[in-house]
């Protein structure tokens, strides 16, 4: 006697059920990441809006934002990718689960045993039993992979998120003060001279310390960059006005080279750049200095604090063959 076929209803009844169980067996998964977006999540465009109302208190603080925001697109690329290859993996596991569930009639005890594992000791019980193929364990090892990675993706998107804006919430708070202190200094024109006089030298200026756009240098940053070069000499040529959309083609940035040709600075050099960039710091209120990059690292006088910054690929890019001082 043949089986009576199933009725449309009860087929449709199975088809649900193996795509539940499908899904229940991949959501399952120990430490399944969840990379959807919630609604108190960080807006990065906002953020960027926000950094450009800043634009015109702030240089120094607003490139570290760009390099945030450059991380935050990275770790969103980054996450984008993850999601795409764990649901391709996805795909492949709930077959697996399909098949076996359609081929015995349920869930095998010993199936249930693999999906339910530890990821450390679900691969180990799949060869025990010998239950699954080869290309099956590959495909179930891919999805918990590909599924640590989603989540650590997630993670680190996040933190960046939340770094970037913790850094315009703080640029915010102080944006009044620093203009006052932009308002004082421009005023000023000139930095005060050294306490006590006459320890910024003899007033003399090595014609060999004078590099490109030493000519171009406002008032405050000439100031700042001749007294540096009275106190600690110039190993190679200070440059200064540059054709660029920052403060070296506004005049009011110079860089302090440690070395030429882009080449790591001797030792001696290197702890010289560390003394010029020192002393920067120690005088940055009566000098009206900004930030100060050196080594890959940005110090603002907003913050007072160094930050490490991206790694743009050579020790120039990485200022780590010259000291940059910005003034306001």
């Amino acid at each position: 006697m043949r089986p009576t076929p199933p009725s449309p209803v009860r087929g449709r009844r199975t088809a649900l059920s193996l795509s539940a169980l499908a899904a229940a067996l991949v959501i399952t998964l120990p430490g399944t990441a969840q990379a959807e977006p919630g609604d108190d999540e960080v807006d990065i465009d906002e953020l960027t809006q926000r950094a450009e109302e800043l634009e015109e208190s702030y240089d120094g603080e607003l490139l570290q934002f760009n390099e945030i925001k450059e991380r935050v697109e990275k770790a969103e690329e980054d996450l984008a990718d993850a999601e795409e290859r764990l649901e391709a993996s996805r795909t492949g596991v709930s077959t697996i689960a399909a098949t076996q569930y359609k081929l015995g009639g349920g869930l095998d005890p010993a199936l249930r045993v693999i999906f339910s594992s530890e990821p450390e000791s679900m691969f180990s019980n799949a060869a025990a039993m010998n239950y699954l193929g080869q290309s099956q364990v590959e495909e179930i090892s891919e999805l918990v992979q590909t599924r640590d990675e989603a989540a650590l993706a997630s993670q680190e998107l996040q933190g960046e998120l939340e770094e970037a804006q913790e850094l315009v919430d703080t640029l915010e708070a102080e944006r009044e003060e620093v203009e006052e202190k932009i308002q004082e200094y421009e005023e000023q024109q000139v930095p005060d001279p050294p306490s006590g006089g006459g320890s910024s030298g003899d007033g003399t200026i090595p014609e060999s310390a004078m590099g490109w756009g030493w000519s171009g240098a406002t008032p405050r940053m000439a100031a700042i960059r001749d007294e540096i070069v009275r106190n600690f000499g110039a190993p190679y040529p200070v440059g200064c006005l540059r054709s660029s959309n920052d403060d070296h083609g506004a005049g009011r940035a110079c860089d302090f080279m440690m070395s030429a040709g882009g080449a790591i600075p001797s030792e001696e050099n290197q702890a010289l750049g560390t003394q010029i960039s020192q002393y920067g710091i120690n005088n940055a209120d009566r000098l009206g200095i900004k930030y100060i990059i050196w080594e890959q690292r940005i110090w603002h006088s907003g913050t007072g604090q160094w930050k490490w910054m991206e790694d743009r690929g050579s020790p120039t890019q990485n200022h780590y063959d010259h000291v940059h001082i910005s003034s306001y």
